[in-house]
């Protein structure tokens, strides 16, 4: 069973790092003003609680895209863009 955590907004602000390392052995709950207002999980923790996977890479995105090899490469004409010189 993990561990559960709690400390203050202000004890988070003075020391992410530490909040981090708790975070590490189970969820810390962030109280302001005595009340519990956010809760910092790690990403296992998360996912496990979203029901989804973790987030693709670019390149695993990239691989899944259709083989465009039998198509010409084409050129595409830029707007009307006007420079101006000053002088």
């Amino acid at each position: 069973m993990s561990a559960v955590h709690t400390i203050t907004s202000r004890e988070f602000g003075h020391n992410v790092s530490s909040a981090k390392h708790l975070a590490r052995q189970g969820p810390v709950f962030i109280t302001d003003r005595g009340e519990p207002a956010f809760v910092l999980l790690n990403i296992d923790q998360y996912q496990s609680l979203a029901g989804g996977e973790r987030e693709q890479s670019l390149l695993a995105l990239m691989d899944g895209l259709p083989d465009t090899s039998g198509i010409d490469d084409f050129e595409i004409e830029p707007l009307g863009v006007g420079l101006r010189t000053e002088g």
